[in-house]
């Protein structure tokens, strides 16, 4: 059992280690990883948890947190390494633990699969992406409350300040049903449809911005009736 102290100038400890030199020093931090899994008893300079005993679940040199398990139930305590004032080893990890340190791991840890994550950070940037091209350029928020309108239900993009529906289908600023035109070889019927999209969606925004404000309730008395004459 090894007794480890931090000293006042640079963080170190005397530690139970392979010869390290003449010190004989080494940073808490690496006394600390390289006792993973063993069980210890900590003595801290925090009001909350001035003593802990468990077993060392981690130590994360880049955040200089450690994780301690300290019952079977696996509650687990956070804590800087900075607050850490003694460490007592009171029990080495055991072999299996040291060559398979996750398989005993709560909650238990599977595989990762690096193509799914690959896909799943493609489909993100594809999703911002997507995102990114919705939102016109130079045009006001009336334009741009017409445009999620239609993409709601039709296949819709912007080409400047205009907007293509379908891509067969061109609506110039300001955005009425005269203002739209079919594309070389638009299908029969189609800039008829848009036009009557555009008109409802336009109606509904009109009807959405005119909306009268609720009427405020009449003052209710909270006294009783008056009494006397």
């Amino acid at each position: 059992m090894a007794d480890t102290k931090r000293q006042n100038v640079g963080g170190k400890v005397p530690v139970a280690t392979p010869n390290t030199g003449p010190s004989g020093m080494v940073s808490l931090e690496s006394a600390l990883s390289g006792v993973i899994g063993a069980r210890i008893r900590l003595t801290t300079n925090s009001p909350t948890s001035p003593s802990l005993e468990g077993t060392l679940f981690t130590a994360c040199p880049l955040t200089n947190l450690i994780a301690i398990s300290t019952t079977s139930a696996s509650n687990y305590h956070i804590l800087p390494i900075s607050t850490i004032q003694t460490f007592t080893l009171l029990s080495l990890p055991s072999p299996s633990s040291s060559t398979t340190p996750f398989t005993s791991a709560l909650p238990p840890l599977s595989p990762v699969s690096i193509n799914a994550l690959i896909s799943r950070a493609d489909a993100a940037v594809e999703r911002l992406k997507d995102a990114e091209r919705r939102k016109g350029k130079g045009v006001g928020r009336e334009a741009q409350d017409i445009f999620d309108a239609l993409a709601r239900t039709l296949p819709t993009r912007w080409d400047g300040t205009s907007i293509i529906v379908l891509d067969a289908v061109i609506i110039a600023n300001p955005y009425r049903p005269d203002d739209c035109r079919g594309g070389v070889g638009a299908p029969a019927g189609t800039l008829a449809r848009v036009k009557k999209v555009l008109e409802n969606e336009r109606k509904r925004l009109a009807d959405r911005t005119n909306k009268p404000l609720p009427a405020i309730p009449a003052a209710v008395p909270t006294s009783g009736p008056r009494k006397g004459g």
